[in-house]
């Protein structure tokens, strides 16, 4: 059995197409106006697509590359009717994908080495990045290994409040130095705790504050510095968590954090909550960063990790398909 297969079990499967139901309503229902009474692919069918794509939260720049490639094929092919036109933009869409640096991942899993595992996530405010962190949190304690918590978002009491509370539901370790504390401080001494304490992982929280640019990377670029004190070479991964539910701001937020920090992957919440999950095809064609999480519900159980072939099959429908098929056979 491979990889793909003993992860995204049946449930898996089932909480990834209820996650994106509502964008798979949205996008293929303006798909489908776009292309309602034509028999072929022709110049303004292609129009009434890229503006479904850009109302779907694809963004400019994606659709404009999306279209100007299925341009070139249908000139190609010659003739491509409007049922063929779903095929065609499943391979197009799996291409942006595909171009970016995501490695499919098949569990939560982290290297072997070098332990502790050091991980900084950073974000706005009301993205869900601690609930993320928690719920991240809770998938590496369920495989077996030692977790610590930093809570170095020192300016809302709320934050470490909710930290404290995701650590104690999780069972894993948790490391404050209160309220105002210098947040760099507290990032080199979770490092040091997570290495005391012979931890698997630390996952340290920061402040979600869009402030001005300048401030926000000094912050951040101090808060890196004090890791690599504790820890030379960590953080391993800086994880910046965006809400999709929020479209094109979502791309305006990682261009501002890739902008004040190396961001080597992204988690995407809230896509259960949106019709705007074309926004996942924007970032990834955009920025180049990975996306390793993504988030399908509220449950603690909801996020997973992102898989591209599991992504396109959903939103494509191409599961029901082939169940549909099956059924027809018995």
């Amino acid at each position: 059995m491979s990889f793909f297969k003993k992860y995204f079990t049946k449930e898996k499967e089932q909480d990834l197409d209820k996650g994106l139901e509502k964008t798979k309503s949205n996008f293929f229902s303006k798909i489908s106006m776009a292309v309602a009474g034509k028999s072929k692919v022709d110049e303004e069918v292609l129009d009434e697509l890229e503006a479904a794509l850009i109302s779907s939260d694809v963004g400019l720049e994606t659709t404009i590359k999306i279209i100007e490639r299925l341009e070139a094929r249908v000139a190609v092919d010659k003739y491509v009717n409007t049922d063929g036109l779903n095929k065609l933009l499943y391979e197009e869409i799996s291409k942006i994908l595909e171009e970016n640096k995501t490695v499919d991942l098949h569990d939560f899993d982290i290297p072997d080495e070098p332990r502790p595992h050091i991980i900084l996530v950073v974000g706005v405010n009301g993205t869900g990045k601690t609930t993320s962190i928690g719920k991240l949190a809770n998938q590496y304690h369920r495989k077996g290994h030692k977790v610590v918590l930093g809570a170095a978002d020192t300016f809302r009491a709320a934050a470490t409040d909710q930290l404290q509370v995701w650590a104690d539901r999780v069972g894993c370790q948790f490391y404050t130095k209160g309220m105002k504390s210098d947040p760099a401080a507290v990032a080199y001494e979770t490092t040091k705790y997570a290495q005391d304490y012979k931890a698997d992982v630390a996952i340290i929280d920061t402040a979600g504050r869009l402030h001005t640019k300048l401030n926000l990377m000094r912050e951040l670029e101090k808060i890196q510095r004090s890791i690599s004190k504790s820890f030379p070479g960590a953080p391993h991964e800086v994880l910046l968590v965006l809400d999709a539910t929020t479209g094109q701001n979502a791309i305006e937020q990682a261009k501002r954090f890739s902008e004040a920090t190396t961001v080597t992957g992204l988690i995407l919440t809230k896509l259960d909550g949106t019709a705007k999950g074309g926004v996942v095809l924007g970032i990834s064609d955009q920025f180049k960063i990975p996306i390793k999480y993504i988030g399908v519900g509220e449950g603690i159980e909801h996020l997973q990790v992102f898989n591209r072939q599991a992504f396109v099959e959903s939103l494509f429908g191409l599961r029901d398909l082939a169940a549909d098929r099956h059924g027809e056979k018995h």
